[in-house]
């Protein structure tokens, strides 16, 4: 009997390999030339974990989790993102007595049950920066700057930087009740998905490729519009921050993030064409 890999799981072979080999040395090169330290994490974690960080509402813990009982009945989890688990460990090796600010990097396999298709498998890879300790903006311009670099370096060309704030818990349930009003009252304009979302996790609307909801978000009240003042303050912080580095930008209104932890600035580095 010939044994195959399992569905949505590569392996990766030479000369591959020295590809992979040399993204993980560029990646690994400017993290540590910008003060960040490699940390490695289990990849399997307590189920409990992912569902009270990313939220138990998320498509990632509602469908896409590899997770499974042990011998003991213990609710075990393949990770499927990397935050969760780094401070997880911050927390428990009690990195935080030694210093304030840590800037903490890790590479390697996450797990998520998607459906296999080009570009995309049910295991897949990250290089992961955390900055910790501090909600100065000048932390996010790091963060952002260190992964406009590592592209760079990797002869990455025609690069397009998409930034949007999130918000925080003082402007975000306003903006929320008004997109969910929306969303009622266009129902019948949305995939099955956004209906589902509409109600559990509304950001995530904005992540739809489904043309029609699409069409109809164009029209759905954004969270620019919601800013506290201390949030239109730090992004504002940011993005003059960019502009110094001559990094240049664009700001998404409809980009988002549908894990629960996110707040502020988020952001995307895109190919361009």
């Amino acid at each position: 009997m010939v044994f195959k890999a399992v569905r949505g799981f590569k392996d990766i072979l030479s000369p591959e390999s020295y590809i992979w080999q040399r993204i993980e040395r560029v990646a690994r090169s400017n993290l540590e030339l910008f003060g960040f330290s490699e940390i490695r994490t289990p990849i399997l974690e307590r189920s409990e974990l992912f569902q009270r960080s990313i939220g138990e509402n998320t498509d990632i813990v509602e469908k896409e989790m590899y997770t499974f009982l042990d011998r003991n009945g213990e609710s075990l989890t393949l990770r499927p993102e990397a935050t969760a688990g780094i401070i997880r460990a911050f927390i428990e090796g009690q990195l935080y007595k030694k210093r304030p600010i840590h800037r903490l990097y890790t590479i390697g396999p996450m797990f998520r049950y998607e459906r296999p298709q080009k570009g995309r498998l049910r295991q897949f890879h990250q290089i992961n920066a955390e900055l910790v300790g501090t909600d100065d903006p000048i932390a996010d311009t790091e963060v952002i700057w260190v992964a406009w670099k590592i592209l760079k370096d990797l002869g990455a060309e025609e690069m397009r930087l998409e930034v949007n704030s999130l918000g925080c818990p003082k402007c975000r349930p306003e903006h929320r009740k008004d997109l969910v009003f929306f969303l009622e009252n266009n129902k019948d304009k949305l995939c099955p998905d956004c209906r589902r979302r509409s109600t559990v996790n509304p950001l995530r609307v904005f992540d739809c490729k489904n043309a029609s909801c699409k069409e109809t978000l164009m029209f759905a009240p954004t969270i620019k519009h919601y800013w506290c003042p201390g949030c239109a303050e730090h992004l504002g912080k940011v993005l003059d921050n960019l502009e110094a580095l001559e990094i240049p930008f664009v700001i998404n209104p409809y980009l988002v993030r549908g894990l629960d932890y996110y707040q502020r600035t988020t952001f995307e580095i895109r190919a361009q064409g």
